[in-house]
């Protein structure tokens, strides 16, 4: 069976010196219940800050602006539904919003705005993706 190559774009977003962050449902096939940056798939011919903006809205009710690229992640998993290798690249991208009011979809049961410590320790818990405790180490 040959490999996939995926690309996921992932966005920072801080606000009032606090990092947003998503709690995956507890029902998710991968990394129930940690904690993860918001993004996901870019899907063929969409541009990938688009991609981003589009997962933003969908999973924070947010409306944000890309701003620079901070970071390449490669993240190897296994498709749930086609049981496909899949080598995921993933973009972390650094995001501004205007507002810190989320409101989020059924992919997830919660959210939090954490400040650096707050995350480290999140880190060294094990509470994140790893590519989400990735995109934040420094």
């Amino acid at each position: 069976m040959s490999t996939m190559w995926g690309l996921a774009v992932r966005g920072i977003c801080e606000y009032d010196g606090k990092f947003l962050l998503l709690k995956i449902r507890s029902k998710s096939s991968h990394d129930a219940g940690r904690w993860e940056i918001p993004g996901g798939k870019v899907k063929k011919c969409e541009f990938f800050d688009n991609a981003l903006k589009r997962e933003y809205l969908e999973e924070t009710g947010l409306e944000v602006d890309v701003d620079s690229l901070l970071n390449v992640i490669r993240r190897d998993y296994t498709a749930c539904k086609t049981n496909e290798d899949i080598k995921s690249i993933q973009l972390i991208m650094k995001v501004t919003c205007q507002s810190d009011k989320v409101t989020i979809s059924e992919e997830h049961d919660d959210y939090g705005w954490f400040n650096m410590d707050e995350i480290d320790e999140m880190i060294s818990e094990n509470l994140l993706t790893p590519p989400a405790a990735e995109a934040f180490k420094k």
